[in-house]
């Protein structure tokens, strides 16, 4: 019998996730550069950390093909280029088109229908609300696929959607900001359509309707993000980012009560 992780444990996964999905933030965002060094010490200082889960963040990262780990040189950030994004959105379609196609007539249709409904209630209200109307479209859009991986019944094709949830939630978000950027949301719009495509067709019970909706969903992602994984998009976001760490560093700190 396998026991269940004690606190010690959870806590150290924690770390190590946290250090994953940073390093991954701002690498899609290009503020880590490819054939920039990750040093353990540095980002174990830096995220408060200790140097054992720093480790296991780099292993991890080069598994999900961001960072290499050369002998005798440590960790270089890979360049992620438009290619790579249209590859891992090809296997993310394999793997999440059968995820709902087993969970069809198996999600709880109580909690389709909440999510239904508020996919409905975003739909209905104008995306430049900007900040946030884009943190409830990533609940929503979460909770959707998480749904989905925990009701296939695999669960080694749950455990994989799992590992490989952390890339493609790190550059939805990164794409999210670029597109609160530019004020154009025409993405976030059409995501909250095809997010409401799938729950309706696992509604119906409907394995055809909902995998061809589940497949339309993630080659129109897969498109779109491969055009914020080019050079200028990049350097947009970038200067963006600058630009808000600067007004942060302008406003006077607020003393603590």
């Amino acid at each position: 019998m396998i026991s269940a992780p004690s606190i010690a444990e959870r806590e150290h996964g924690q770390r190590r996730e946290a250090v994953v999905q940073s390093v991954l933030r701002e690498v899609f965002s290009g503020q880590l550069r490819a054939g920039q060094h990750l040093v353990t010490r540095a980002l174990a200082e830096r995220f408060g950390v200790s140097h054992t889960p720093v480790r296991e963040a780099l292993v991890a990262l080069a598994g999900l093909g961001i960072v290499d780990l050369l002998p005798n040189r440590g960790a270089v950030v890979r360049r992620v280029t438009a290619r790579d994004v249209r590859e891992v959105c090809q296997v993310r379609r394999a793997l999440e088109c059968e995820a709902v196609r087993l969970a069809c007539g198996r999600v709880e249709q109580d909690k389709l229908e909440e999510l239904r409904r508020g996919l409905l209630e975003l739909g209905s209200v104008p995306p430049e609300g900007g900040a946030a109307f884009i943190a409830q479209a990533r609940e929503l859009d979460s909770r959707l696929h998480d749904l989905v991986a925990s009701a296939c019944g695999n669960a080694f094709l749950a455990a994989e959607l799992g590992r490989l949830k952390i890339v493609f939630r790190a550059f939805r978000d990164v794409s999210w900001e670029h597109q609160d950027a530019r004020h154009d949301y025409r993405r976030l719009e059409e995501e909250t359509g095809e997010h409401l495509a799938i729950v309706e067709a696992l509604l119906a019970n409907n394995r055809r309707r909902a995998v061809q909706a589940m497949a339309r969903h993630i080659m129109a992602g897969g498109r779109y993000w491969s055009q914020v994984a080019s050079e200028p998009a990049r350097q947009l976001l970038g200067a963006h980012s600058a630009a808000r760490a600067s007004a942060a560093r302008s406003r006077p700190c607020e003393e603590a009560p």
